[in-house]
């Protein structure tokens, strides 16, 4: 299979007013002689005929050749450049697929192939996928530090520190007595080895904010019945997405919406309004709205300032802001709020897009993007630290124990990148990709 030739759209779908078409594989200059009569020079755009073996012409466009190993794949790689209508690219995908031992590629192949000829470790392959999918600026950039193999150095640097002090405690356990092994390794390494715990630790602690990054900031509207959530989910949103009505307990579910606030993406939710339910669609409605108020990163506790009722059984250590509502309704209002709004009229929702905006910066005020984002990071971050852990710890265990217990959280590291047999997470990983990356 990875002896195959494979083919791909790697843009987006028809019709368009072009589309790329990627070939990869041991037989590509093979394809393209048979598709324009010739293999173009390296890394030179030229204008070509594309042509059926009946020497039928398909379309006229660009194409692109790079020399193995230098592609994105490590192998001979194609660029057809040609127009992206439908019909056409039937008719090249018939070509292609005319041709013995060239196929149509899986999902995520071309970058599996990328990271089994070394071009890409699997954090940058992550990245890839990340920078394909983000929707904001702080996702881009989140994507771009992992795809440019910024995360990956400093997994790189932790790595060749443990492998140091192995090194080390190793020649002293063989070498006792040789002049050229460093006299008291242990305290050099130990003293080493804690500083790297401490950074890892540092740095495992960036993991919730890089998955909020990637994953979106919840904040959950909650609150009495009708004290106007869903008319605020709808008016941040700027669509309707939830059934507004007069009748109390019209929201049976938690709806959600995505919004960019300053380059982060926020998740909305509107939740079922919080009572004693009565019938058993409305308590299943408040269950949940209870579970998504226990995820949120922020609840704005929502209060009808012409009937204010607060619900006695909300989670009082939740992060909140209490908004008042239907500010147009009337003239003062009694309580304390951190903001007074009015759906009806849009008085407040600058302001109050504005707050989330804060509470959100605020929370990422300074952070460095060379953060994990996924949940294989951490699990593999915090196993490794757990071993380190171990390693300096145990201080009246023999040194050969404490050195294996230095391997395996190099192990836990380097699973990370891909440094160690991986082969269980690549099918995992690459399926996240569409056809053609």
């Amino acid at each position: 299979m990875l002896n195959d030739t494979i083919y791909a759209l790697s843009s987006g779908a028809p019709p368009s007013g072009v589309s790329v078409v990627r070939i990869s594989g041991p037989l590509t200059r093979d394809v393209l002689v048979s598709l324009i009569g010739s293999v173009p020079v390296d890394r030179i755009a030229t204008y070509r005929t594309i042509r059926t073996r009946n020497n039928q012409p398909i379309d006229s466009g660009l194409v692109l050749f790079f020399r193995a190993p230098n592609s994105f794949t490590g192998e001979d790689v194609a660029e057809l450049q040609i127009h992206g209508s439908k019909a056409v690219l039937a008719a090249l995908f018939h070509a292609l697929g005319d041709i013995k031992g060239v196929r149509m590629a899986v999902e995520g192949e071309f970058s599996r192939r990328a990271f089994e000829n070394g071009k890409l470790d699997l954090v940058e392959v992550e990245g890839l996928a990340d920078l394909i999918g983000a929707e904001t600026e702080m996702q881009r950039r989140l994507a771009v530090e992992q795809s440019a193999g910024g995360l990956s150095a400093i997994y790189d640097s932790w790595a060749e520190r443990l492998t140091r002090a192995r090194a080390l405690v190793e020649a002293e356990l063989d070498f006792p007595d040789e002049d050229d092994v460093p006299g008291s390794v242990s305290d050099m390494v130990w003293s080493d080895m804690a500083k790297l715990h401490r950074d890892i630790e540092q740095h495992l602690q960036a993991a919730s904010a890089g998955e909020i990054i990637r994953d979106g900031f919840k904040v959950v509207i909650a609150g009495a019945p009708n004290a106007g959530k869903s008319s605020l989910l709808n008016a941040l949103a700027r669509r309707d997405v939830a059934i507004v009505t007069d009748i109390a307990g019209t929201t049976r579910d938690v709806l959600q919406a995505d919004l960019d606030i300053d380059g982060y993406l926020v998740k909305l939710y509107d939740t079922a309004g919080l009572r004693e339910a009565q019938d058993m669609v409305e308590m299943e409605g408040v269950r949940r709205a209870r579970v998504a108020l226990r995820d949120a990163d922020l609840v704005l506790l929502l209060i009808d300032m012409t009937n204010p009722v607060i619900p006695e059984d909300l989670e009082p250590r939740s992060p909140h802001v209490t908004v008042g509502t239907k500010r147009d309704l009337i003239d003062t209002a009694s309580g304390e709020y951190d903001l007074r709004i009015s759906t009806a009229t849009g008085d407040g929702l600058p302001e109050l897009r504005q707050l989330i905006g804060d509470v959100v910066a605020k929370r990422f005020g300074g952070l460095s993007m060379a953060i994990p984002s996924r949940q294989r990071h951490k699990g593999s971050l915090a196993k490794c630290l757990a071993a380190l852990d171990l390693a300096i710890s145990q201080t009246d265990v023999n040194l050969e124990l404490r050195t294996e217990q230095l391997r395996i959280a190099a192990d836990y590291l380097g699973r990370i990148t891909g440094r160690v047999d991986v082969e269980h997470l690549l099918g995992v990983i690459f399926s996240e990709f569409c056809i053609g990356k």
